[in-house]
């Protein structure tokens, strides 16, 4: 029997994974939403958010459900793989007109929207999110919980660490380090390496104090 989808999430995200998943004509396939059972209390109403159910999560089951977050925030992404079953089986997903060469390695879990342009020997970990018209150049590294807005540019040989987050339409120059959790704010240009965590803004980018 062929799972059914669960889309982990109700925000505005979730609910573009959505028409992404419709777009690739498997929609049918998408059994809920979901949401933390904190949001329910202690009485669960039926819930219809386009055209599908939204179940709390923990009427997640693996033997019967795959999953995909859709929720932008990096940390909290980790925060419903770790509540969900280990033996939980995540989609990966790919808008077909995304250009992405053959020499990309993606991680299980992601979502790579419309218009993306990966070149060529790219490593993306697991859990990355890459949101619309986003290009990435050769050579890059991004690890794990990766997320950017819309209209993001990153140039060839960069290597992020784990929950790195760029505002739309930020950018980055080419053979550029950026640490574990840092924050790139809307429109922000990078053009040093940054090793320490937190919010950067402006142009060029300046640690938030």
């Amino acid at each position: 029997m062929k799972k059914g989808i669960c889309i982990i999430g109700t925000g505005g995200f979730a609910r573009e994974v959505l028409c992404l998943i419709d777009d690739l004509g498997r929609f049918d396939e998408v059994s809920c939403f979901m949401e933390p059972d904190d949001l329910w209390g202690s009485t669960w109403k039926d819930k219809i958010l386009m055209e599908k159910p939204v179940w709390p999560q923990s009427q997640f089951n693996p033997g019967i459900h795959t999953a995909i977050i859709g929720i932008g925030a990096p940390r909290i992404r980790e925060k419903v793989v770790q509540q969900l079953p280990q033996d939980t089986a995540y989609e990966t997903l790919v808008h077909p007109s995304a250009v992405i060469s053959r020499w990309v390695d993606i991680g299980e879990g992601s979502v790579i929207c419309a218009g993306c342009i990966l070149t060529c020997n790219i490593k993306l970990g697991k859990q990355t999110q890459l949101n619309i018209h986003t290009t990435i150049g050769h050579d890059c590294e991004l690890a794990d919980y990766f997320t950017s807005a819309p209209s993001v540019n990153i140039s060839g040989n960069c290597h992020f660490g784990k929950y790195v987050y760029f505002g739309t339409a930020a950018a980055v120059r080419q053979g550029i380090t950026i640490c574990d959790d840092v924050v790139i704010g809307m429109g922000g240009v990078v053009v040093k390496n940054i090793e320490d965590s937190g919010v950067y803004v402006g142009n060029p980018v300046g640690k938030l104090r």
